[in-house]
Parts: structure tokens; C-alpha cells; sequence
């Protein structure tokens, strides 16, 4: 059992134990040690084999650290099967709800006998909800709109969870008789934000019924089925569902092109195969004999001409090989036989990251660890970027405490002189466009971040124009997280990304794609358009301690898949290019 089903566990059981109305410190104490656990490098299952003392973890205390060690002995924990007895878990979706909660969703469970959102999504139907004491005919359209928002993502994981939920998986893959090669196919190849289902491809020379076998008796599968010495399934614990395919060393490159999709992309070679007279499978590239169909022939019929490899396969369709983040049929197909292939941007290129948090606001951990932090990573440059003071409820800055916040950047900027810091503050955006903060600050600080935090539901002109109005003020440098969205969670916000873009272009501001793999905001369309606009994209972090700061990877990947290069990526110039662009409004 991974990390993130222990977290899932006690995650549940602390909401069901806010609905049921407990004390509110035993569920802190949950959600304290889900932190934890979520945030540990070492798998807990690991350690408790070594017979290690998990109180020795922060947020974990002997209770919790009791409900862990049963649940990785049991697949259960008793304390949650007691509370379920009284309080359905499936509760805990509706809480999940915007404009529901804990306490309305006890209310619903007590007098409409609502259990799921399929008997909410009933109830508001017949009008029962809007008659409940507290709810209300707009609470109702509200909680409609979030049902309808929640079924769109039911099913999909986020990348960052996915990553987690198979690693053991893979190792217990890869150690399968007869294994000789394990990748990963599939969406998460490709990078996609979230995840559906997984795809494992194994290379095996001969029978591959031992290696369907030992992947189906993984430990952490709820359920598995197997089909023969090719094929096989399980669904882990989470209720993500991993598929696995055995393919000899003949076909495992083409198998790996088929498998890693998209179907777009795989319809599209396969069509551009048959005008040369081409057949293309999960078996290798073939060709069609005069005077035959490739329909009317078998699986690997004909004269084979590739298979072994990828970079084989592509290049008897006459194409390059074509990473798979761009896999989507958006015109690689085509750039591809032309060799006009972007070279995309690489972690290795980063040079600085421009969004982070301190303890000033609601970061974890002082300027001076995440400044160290940065440095250890190679960085040249770096920009603390605390809230501004409308976020009061995380102690946003005043102009009074930005100006001394300055002094203690300046004292780490002395002890640390390896990477450059950048006085800077995400500053909200008001609800007519205004900034929070005065314009004698804003002037004096290095960078300017500016971003929405607040009044998401406006409509889409009045959101478009309060963003425009806010990035054409002279200070202005990057617009932050720019659709406000928040995966699987929360929906973007009413947004003329376009007329925004065309805003940035104009003003010269950048635009964020923001590395947090809970919002990786903007979206590789977004960011594909920004690069046509000749918009500067930052890939920054939104860390709010330093091992937020490996989230950079995933920006990287998203940049990938809008396609960026090196060049459209503002943070992987030097310091020397960095200040200039920063310059660029004196000039």
C-alpha cells in the first residue's frame, strides 16, 4: 500500500469524523498526520517492515501511527469501519462539494437521506433541498453546479497522484520473471494533467504468463484479472485501474507508439501510412504487397520494416521521432516529415523560479531555507513572492511589513550570495482591476506577480476586464496562475484567455504556468497559444516550503506540452538576460 492510500484512509476518516461532529482537535490530529504522510520521501510501509517508530514523524502520534500499521496489516482500520457504521462514507464526496461542507452534509444525511451525490443531484431536483433551514434557492444552484463540475473529473487522477500510486507497482513489476524492459505508456507518457488509467508495457522473450501472473499477485491490487500470456489487470486500492501488456523485443518500440497514444495521434500516422502504402500496428510498420488491402491482412503480414525501436518506427513512416508529450495531433504528424520539431524546454534549463512562499505569509519555512534551497538546486536567481495584504486570513503584507520584509532579503541576500533574490510580492488583483498595494511599493520592488485570489464567480467580461485592466498597470510583470483553477477541485474561472493574451502581448507581461501539480494553470493549449502571441511563459512553483520546489518538473512537462522551447520560457535565461528583461520598462 503506497503513501497516498494511507493519506486517502485517514483523509477519510477525518472528514467522516467532521460530519459525525467530533472533536475538532482529533480531527486536526488527522489532518496533520495526512500532511505527514503525504509529504514523507520513504514509503511507511517500508518502515514499519523495519520495524521503525512512525511517532518519530511529525503530526503522527501513537493513535494514528496504531491506525497505519493495522490498515497496512489489514487493508482496513477498525476505528473507520466503526464511524462508517454510522455515517456513510460516501458522505465525504458530498462534503467535497463547493456549498456543501460537513455540516450540511450531515443535514442532508438526517432529514433527506441524502447518501450520494447521485441522491443530492435528486433532491435538488424535486426541490427538497432548497427548503432545507440554511440552504436557499441560490445555495442550490450552487451545489448544482458543483455536482455537474465534480462528474466531469469522477475517475481522473491527478498526475503527481498517479506517480505515486504505482511506483511499488513498478518495482514489483520489474522484478517479474522473464522481464527484461518496463515503461510506462499511455496518458502519463504523454504527461497529461490527469490520469484515467494506466498503461504498463513489459518486453519478454517467449511465454509471458509469468510475468501476467506476478503482476496480478501485487499486493496492492483490490481486484485483478488476467487474459492469457499478454495481458493482464488490476485495480489498486485507490480505484485506479492499471492495465499491462507483454510484448517481445520485435515489437516494443511500436507497441510503445501505439500504447502511448493519443488515438489522434495514432489515427494519424496511421493514415498518413496507408498513402505510402504502409500498414502501422502495436506489432511494427509493414509493407502493404501490390495489389493488397491492408485491411484484408493479419496482424504482422506483409514485409516488416520496423519495430525493435521507436525512433525505427518513425522513421520508416518518414517521420522523426516525436516526443511524447506532443502526441496529440496539434500539427507533430506534419512537423515530424519536415523536421521542424521544436526543441523543448528541459528541466535542466531552468535557470530561477519566481513564485514561492515564506513564513512572512503562508509559506512553511523562512526566506532564508528556501533561498538555500533554491541555490542547492543550481539556480541564479529566485523571487520571494508573499501575498499582498488582502489575503489577511494567511497574514498578507501591508506596505509596512513588505518595506521590512526587504531588510531581512537584504540580510539573506549577504549570507547567501550564490543566487540572487528578487524583492517581489504576488499581489492580488482587486474586484475592479486594482492592485493591492500602492504604487510607491510597487515601484520600488523587483518583480511584480499579480494574480486573482478573490471574487471568482464574476462572468466572463467582467473577469476578462478586471485581469486586462491589472496587467496593462506600468509595474506589472507576470500574471500568476491566470484561470485561478485548481485540478479535480475547483474550475477555472470565466476567463477571455485570449483577449488576456493579446493583453500580455500588447504590455509586455508574462504569463505563469504554474508548476504546482494541483493547478499547472495555464493549460497546454494556453501555453501553445502564448508561444503563437510571443508571450513569455514562467514556469514557477507557488512552493510554500523547499520540497515544493521539485514541482518544477511538472511545469516543465506542461510546457512540453504547449510545445515551448527554451526561448519562451522566461525563467531559463541567464541573470545577465533575466535583468534586462526586467529593464525593459525604462527603456
Amino acid at each position: 500500500m503506497e503513501n497516498l492510500d494511507i493519506a486517502r484512509s485517514l483523509t477519510l476518516l477525518g472528514d467522516l469524523l467532521e460530519i459525525q461532529g467530533a472533536n475538532p482537535f482529533r480531527i486536526r490530529a488527522y489532518r496533520n498526520a495526512v500532511n505527514t504522510v503525504n509529504s514523507s520521501s520513504r514509503p511507511l510501509a517500508d518502515m514499519v517492515e523495519a520495524g521503525e517508530d512512525l511517532t518519530a514523524l511529525p503530526g503522527i502520534g501513537k493513535n494514528v501511527a496504531a491506525h497505519i500499521i493495522e490498515l497496512l496489516d489489514t487493508g482496513t482500520i477498525g476505528r473507520l469501519e466503526e464511524v462508517e457504521a454510522e455515517i456513510p462514507r460516501s458522505l465525504a464526496e458530498l462534503m467535497a462539494l463547493d456549498g456543501v461542507g460537513p455540516k450540511k452534509a450531515k443535514k442532508l444525511f438526517d432529514e433527506l437521506g441524502v447518501e450520494t451525490v447521485d441522491d443530492l443531484d435528486a433532491e435538488l431536483e424535486a426541490g427538497r433541498v432548497q427548503e432545507l433551514e440554511g440552504f436557499g434557492v441560490r445555495s442550490a444552484e450552487k451545489i448544482r453546479i458543483a455536482i455537474a463540475e465534480h462528474r466531469q473529473h469522477t475517475g481522473r487522477f491527478r498526475i503527481d497522484e498517479v506517480e505515486k500510486l504505482i511506483a511499488g507497482l513498478l518495482e514489483h513489476v520489474a522484478a517479474a520473471p522473464g522481464a527484461e524492459r518496463v515503461e510506462v505508456a499511455g496518458s502519463l507518457r504523454r504527461r497529461r494533467e490527469t490520469i484515467g488509467d494506466v498503461d504498463i508495457l513489459v518486453q519478454c522473450e517467449g511465454d509471458g504468463t509469468p510475468v501476467v501472473r506476478h503482476f496480478t499477485e501485487f499486493s496492492g491490487a483490490q481486484k485483478a484479472s488476467a487474459a492469457g500470456p499478454t495481458k493482464g489487470s488490476i485495480v489498486l486500492h485507490s480505484g485506479l485501474q492499471v492495465d499491462l501488456r507483454v510484448v517481445p523485443p520485435e515489437s516494443f518500440g511500436a507497441a510503445l507508439v501505439y500504447f502511448t497514444g493519443s488515438k489522434d495521434h495514432n489515427v494519424a500516422i496511421r493514415t498518413r501510412a496507408v498513402r505510402d502504402r504502409l500498414k502501422v500496428n502495436e506489432w511494427g510498420v509493414f509493407r502493404v504487397p501490390e495489389g493488397a488491402d491492408a485491411k484484408d491482412l493479419g496482424k504482422d503480414e506483409g514485409e516488416r520494416l520496423a519495430g525493435t525501436t521507436e525512433e525505427e518506427v518513425y522513421g520508416a513512416l518518414g517521420m522523426a521521432w516525436v516526443p511524447p508529450a506532443l502526441r496529440e495531433n496539434r500539427g507533430e504528424v506534419e512537423a515530424a516529415r519536415e523536421g521542424s520539431l521544436p526543441g523543448l524546454v528541459e528541466l535542466a534549463d531552468i535557470r530561477g523560479d519566481l513564485q514561492m512562499h515564506s513564513t512572512w505569509s503562508d509559506g512553511k519555512t523562512s526566506i532564508e531555507e528556501m533561498a538555500r534551497a533554491c541555490a542547492e538546486r543550481g539556480y541564479a536567481y529566485m523571487a520571494i513572492t508573499d501575498h499582498s495584504q488582502a489575503m489577511a486570513m494567511v497574514q498578507g503584507l501591508t506596505p509596512e511589513r513588505a518595506r521590512a520584509q526587504w531588510e531581512e532579503i537584504a540580510d539573506v541576500r549577504e549570507r547567501i550570495p550564490e543566487i540572487e533574490l528578487f524583492t517581489s510580492v504576488e499581489v492580488d488583483i482587486l474586484k475592479g482591476g486594482d492592485l493591492d498595494m500602492p504604487d510607491d511599493v510597487l515601484e520600488e520592488l523587483d518583480l511584480v506577480v499579480v494574480s486573482v485570489h478573490s471574487l471568482m464567480d464574476l462572468d466572463r467580461k467582467a473577469m476578462t476586464d478586471r485581469v486586462v485592466r491589472a496587467i496593462a498597470h506600468p509595474t506589472v510583470d507576470i500574471l500568476a496562475h491566470p484561470t485561478g483553477r485548481r485540478i479535480n477541485r475547483r474550475e477555472p474561472f470565466e476567463l477571455d484567455m485570449e483577449t488576456v493574451l493579446e493583453a500580455a502581448a500588447e504590455h509586455s507581461v508574462a504569463v505563469e504556468l504554474n508548476a504546482n501539480p494541483r493547478r499547472l494553470d495555464l493549460n497546454d493549449v494556453h501555453v501553445h497559444r502564448a508561444k503563437e502571441l510571443g508571450v513569455p511563459v514562467v514556469i514557477s512553483t507557488d512552493a510554500h516550503s523547499p520540497a515544493g520546489l521539485d514541482d518544477m518538473r511538472f511545469g516543465v512537462d506542461q510546457a512540453r506540452r504547449g510545445w515551448l522551447e527554451p526561448s519562451d520560457v522566461l525563467n531559463t535565461r541567464s541573470l545577465v538576460e533575466f535583468r534586462k528583461w526586467l529593464a525593459r520598462r525604462a527603456s
